[in-house]
């Protein structure tokens, strides 16, 4: 089942529990799953790997929203952003491991054929497409100019 069906499955069984948090994060993914399938050049599709990039970024945003609340003191509004934040991210694969991630780098630094800090860039390109959904962009690059250094 595509993720857009689960979606809004989800939002109806979260209707019936009553479930305040989960309904309103479903709400806000499928309000912007549904911006980007009538996007222009969309063709009204929304293919799963559209949908991950959409709730990596909106669990990003989530998690700095919720630390910018931390530094202003506002511990409340963290809590409710972060509580959104694991409902959103109960739909993303499971995170790679450090060691599993610095493998992966390491493929593909292997078949880019990447050797010095200026391939960093080539490796990125690759890194970020075939990682999405899987590790954090930070994490990424971290790694791989750990590797080609």
């Amino acid at each position: 089942m595509a993720l857009f069906e689960q979606i809004s499955k989800d939002i109806v069984a979260a209707m019936k529990a009553k479930d305040k948090v989960r309904l309103e994060a479903l709400r806000n993914v499928k309000k912007l799953f549904l911006e980007a399938k009538t996007a222009p050049g969309a063709n009204d599709e929304l293919t799963d790997e559209a949908a991950l990039k959409i709730l990596s970024k909106l669990t990003k945003q989530g998690k700095d929203t919720a630390a910018l609340y931390v530094s202003q003191n506002r511990e409340d509004l963290a809590n409710e952003e972060l509580a959104q934040v694991a409902v959103i991210e109960e739909y993303l694969p499971k995170p790679l491991s450090e060691e599993e991630l610095k493998a992966e780098i390491k493929k593909i630094i292997e078949e880019t054929g990447a050797s010095s800090p200026k391939d960093i860039g080539k490796v990125m390109g690759v890194a970020t497409k075939s990682l999405a959904g899987k590790a954090d962009g930070k994490a990424i690059s971290s790694i791989v100019k750990e590797l080609l250094a």
